[in-house]
């Protein structure tokens, strides 16, 4: 039934590869649930019901991927949007969450329109060819900035914006025993992943995740690693099985309208622009990376499925704001999945499947550790980084747009804009330089779309 629905032996896979990339790519994303819920709780909304609502739209989202667009894609609420959402709309600009999750349905129905008419799928392929590799590229180095940062490896600097992580001053301010162990775990773990991938070994990630948690579970249980909760490293031991999930109540079907009601559509604008804008290209910048990274684009550069990916985001977000969680996207963690042999929408049915699990098993998959994820993103950034080979160095008219959009990611710590300098260098160089017949005119259009978001927001 399985290879009849998803059309295994077509894509070379089979029914455990898919379920051991959809555990993987669950795995290393399990994060969304527990920090998506903390930052919501920000703008006074219920942590509980955020954490029901992410669960259920994650899960929604990735039964709609696989049944439209039989991708190994999972979805769930992005980061990056919930921070805007938390901290800028209900927080700077002083609105309520009410009228924030307004924006983002207002977002959902925009991108189920733009998607069935056909213009997001057309962005997605006006994008040339080698950029598109440079963005799998680039995503690469941003995951594994991630996963080094998430590990503690990578702090925050005040004279260098970022440095190494400082062994001998956790010795000396007691932090050894929680940051500078988790970080020594990831290190260790990623030597372990590492090894897994050189040996051939199947599930390596997964095996690799699980097996520094382990690490993280004995090192936890014999005093070496302790928790400390105001420095973000939490007990690696469940506290319980099994947890009933939080009622939605207090968060289902609240969106307010009322800037537009009031005749403030200008002010409710300026807030959807941002969530329009991040959600469209971070979404294309993370399909584009996966699909490079798996095989997946044709020879003109265009991925057979992407209208239904491109839907099951917009449904996602348009289902999520209905539930009570912020706008939910295509996560770049789905690489991870792909690394691991996922090819067909079953990953993504495993991996929602495992979303709604975590709806009664929680206190499970809340314990996951950040130093136990961390090697997968780190080693994931590896396979995804030896693409680079694919650009024509030689040629520095495709080349520099390339290296402009492959260092923006990491270093703006966005995909979106990593896509958009690569864009506008693109255009204006190729023009200076009398090329102006390989920039199509959707991409001119993006670059002017783009420089003026600079310029005005």
């Amino acid at each position: 039934m399985l290879e009849k629905v998803f059309k295994l032996s077509k894509h070379n896979t089979d029914v455990k590869t898919e379920i051991i990339a959809g555990m993987t790519t669950f795995m290393t994303m399990a994060y969304i649930l527990a920090v998506n819920p903390q930052i919501l709780s920000a703008a006074d909304m219920d942590g509980g019901a955020v954490f029901t609502a992410t669960a259920l739209a994650s899960a929604i989202a990735c039964f709609v991927m696989a049944a439209l667009s039989n991708l190994p894609f999972v979805l769930s609420a992005g980061m990056g949007l919930n921070a805007y959402f938390a901290f800028t709309v209900c927080g700077n600009m002083g609105y309520s969450w009410q009228i924030a999750l307004a924006a983002v349905f207002a977002e959902g129905v925009i991108f189920i329109i733009l998607t069935l008419t056909n213009v997001r799928e057309a962005i997605f392929n006006a994008i040339p060819p080698s950029l598109k590799v440079a963005v799998s590229v680039g995503i690469g180095l941003f995951i594994a900035f991630i996963g080094l940062q998430g590990a503690k490896i990578v702090a925050n600097s005040d004279s260098t914006l970022v440095t190494m992580f400082s062994f001998k001053a956790a010795m000396e301010d007691g932090s050894m025993s929680s940051v500078g162990v988790g970080a020594v775990l990831a290190l260790v773990g990623t030597l372990i992943t590492g090894w897994l991938v050189i040996k051939g070994v199947k599930g390596n990630i997964l095996i690799g995740i699980v097996a520094t948690w382990v690490l993280g579970v004995i090192c936890e249980l014999v005093g070496i690693y302790q928790p400390n909760f105001d420095l973000g490293m939490y007990s690696t031991i469940p506290s319980a099985i099994i947890s009933a999930p939080t009622s939605l109540s207090s968060t289902f079907m609240q969106m307010d309208f009322s800037l537009i009601t009031s005749g403030q559509i200008l002010n409710f604008f300026v807030i959807l622009f941002a969530f329009l804008f991040v959600d469209l290209f971070d979404t294309i910048g993370t399909i584009i990376g996966c699909a490079s990274k798996a095989k997946m684009l044709d020879e003109n550069g265009q991925l057979p499925g992407i209208k239904g990916a491109l839907f099951a985001d917009a449904v996602g977000t348009t289902v999520g704001a209905c539930l009570g969680t912020s706008t939910v996207t295509t996560f770049v963690e789905s690489s991870a999945g792909i690394s691991e042999g996922g090819r067909t929408g079953l990953t993504a049915v495993v991996s929602g499947c495992l979303f709604l699990l975590a709806l009664l098993f929680s206190p499970i998959f809340l314990t996951v550790p950040g130093f136990a994820t961390a090697p997968a993103l780190i080693v994931v950034g590896f396979m995804m980084m030896q693409q680079v080979v694919e650009i024509n160095w030689n040629d520095v008219l495709e080349a520099i747009p390339c290296f402009i959009t492959i260092i923006m990611m990491p270093f703006m710590y966005s995909i979106s804009e990593g896509i958009a300098f690569g864009i506008i260098s693109y255009a204006i160089l190729n023009t200076v330089a009398g090329q102006s017949k390989k920039v199509t005119p959707l991409v001119y259009v993006l670059a002017v779309v783009f420089i003026l978001k600079y310029i005005l927001i």
